[in-house]
C-alpha cells in the first residue's frame, strides 16, 4: 500500500483522458479500500469512497479525475495520425510534445511534429495553429502499419511526468485535477471516527473536461445536502496574469475558498472558521457566476444543495506543466477533514435561517 504522497503520484502518472478513465479509478478504488466503508463505481464510472454511510446528513466531496487530452480521428496514408481535443487545448501548447497513445494492445509514443522554421513562408509564420494542423508520429512506415498498432478513436495524452521542483512545488499534466481527487479521497482518510456524526461521499467524477457530466449523475445518485467540489484554480503569482481581473492567488499559500453566487455563504463561512480554528493557511476568491467547476451541477442538484469550492492554486492551467504546491493540497485535505468533523446531524445550512 502506498503511503499518500505515492498515492499523489501514482494518480499523475496513471493516464485519465476525458471519457477513459477506468486506469485511474483502479488507482482510486486500491488506495481507498482500507479506508471506506463502502466502496462503489456507478454505471458512469465515478469511484464513490463513503464513511458512515447510513448517517441522516450526506455531504458530498467531488474532485474529477479526467485530464484533457487528445482522440485519433483519422490515419493518413503515410501513417501519421490526425487528432480530436478532448477537453480545452491551446492548440500551438501541443507543438513538439511526447505523447503517448493509449492502445488496446499498449501503449505506443509518438511525437507531434511541426514543419521546421526554415521551411515556413512568411504566411506560414503568422499563421494561428489549429488543432486540424496537428499530426502524431509514430514512426509508422504507411497506414496499414500505423493501424495494426492503433484504432480510430483511440485516446492520446501528453507524455506523463511528474517533476519535483524548490519549495514544494511540482510540475506535470493533469493537476488539473488529479490534485483535487487526491484531496478528497485524503480528506475521507483523515478524519477521526469518533468525530464524525455526518455520512461522507469523496466521488473520484468523470467526464468534468467535456460537461460536468460525472458530478451531476453522482450528485443525483448520493442525494447529499452539502456538496463541496476540490477542483484547481489560476494562480495569479505569476507574469502576464492580472490579478485586479482575476484576484491574488498564491501558489504555496493554502487552499482557495470561493465566494460567489454558485456557494452557499453559511457554508463558506463555515469553512472560513474551520480555517481559523485549526490555523490551516487558506486564500479567499471571488467568483462573480457559476464556475465551470463540479461545484455548479452540485449545487443544482434535485431540490438544491449547500455547495463550496475548495480550489488549489495552479500555474499554467490545461498545459503540460501545470504546477501546484504539496503544502497546498496537504492543507486543503486537513481543511475539509476538520470541517466534516465538526458537522453536527442538525447542521442547516438553509439561508437566513
Amino acid at each position: 500500500m502506498p503511503d499518500s504522497k505515492d498515492f499523489f503520484k501514482q494518480l499523475i502518472l496513471t493516464p485519465s483522458p476525458t471519457g477513459f478513465e477506468e486506469k485511474i479509478q483502479a488507482v482510486v478504488r486500491d488506495y481507498m479500500a482500507p479506508y471506506a466503508d463502502t466502496l462503489e463505481t456507478d454505471v458512469h464510472g465515478n469511484v464513490i469512497a463513503a464513511r458512515n454511510p447510513d448517517a441522516p446528513l450526506r455531504v458530498m466531496l467531488a474532485g474529477h479525475c479526467d485530464q484533457i487530452g487528445l482522440l485519433v480521428n483519422y490515419i493518413d496514408a503515410e501513417g501519421f495520425l490526425y487528432v480530436l481535443t478532448l477537453g480545452g487545448w491551446d492548440a500551438p501548447m501541443l507543438l513538439g510534445q511526447r505523447v503517448i497513445i493509449w492502445a488496446e494492445n499498449g501503449p505506443v509514443p509518438g511525437v507531434i511534429g511541426k514543419k521546421p522554421i526554415h521551411l515556413l513562408t512568411e504566411e506560414e509564420r503568422k499563421k494561428t495553429v489549429k488543432i486540424q494542423d496537428i499530426w502524431i508520429d509514430i514512426g509508422a512506415k504507411n497506414k496499414e502499419e500505423a493501424e495494426k498498432l492503433v484504432e480510430i478513436g483511440t485516446p492520446v495524452t501528453v507524455e506523463l511526468e511528474y517533476r519535483e521542483m524548490q519549495n514544494d512545488m511540482v510540475a506535470a499534466p493533469g493537476m488539473d485535477d488529479k490534485a483535487g481527487v487526491w484531496v478528497v479521497m485524503e480528506a475521507l482518510r483523515r478524519i477521526d471516527a469518533s468525530k464524525l456524526k455526518c455520512a461522507v461521499y469523496a466521488v473520484s467524477t468523470v467526464q468534468e473536461e467535456v460537461g460536468l457530466r460525472g458530478a451531476k449523475t453522482s450528485a443525483f445518485g448520493i442525494d447529499p445536502q452539502v456538496g463541496i467540489a476540490v477542483d484547481v484554480t489560476f494562480a495569479t503569482d505569476c507574469p502576464t496574469i492580472e490579478k485586479k481581473q482575476n484576484g491574488e492567488v498564491v501558489v504555496g499559500g493554502g487552499p482557495v475558498i470561493a465566494r460567489g453566487p454558485n456557494m452557499n455563504n453559511k457554508l463558506v463561512n463555515a469553512l472560513v472558521k474551520t480555517a481559523k480554528d485549526h490555523e490551516v493557511a487558506y486564500q479567499i476568491c471571488a467568483e462573480g457566476r457559476i464556475t465551470g467547476t463540479d461545484a455548479n451541477m452540485i449545487q443544482v442538484n434535485r431540490s438544491g444543495v449547500a455547495t463550496g469550492l475548495v480550489s488549489i492554486p495552479n500555474r499554467y492551467m490545461h498545459s503540460p506543466v501545470e504546477v501546484i504546491s504539496l503544502k497546498d493540497i496537504d492543507a486543503a485535505a486537513d481543511l475539509l477533514a476538520r470541517f466534516l468533523e465538526s458537522l453536527e446531524p442538525d447542521t442547516s445550512f438553509i439561508p437566513g435561517l
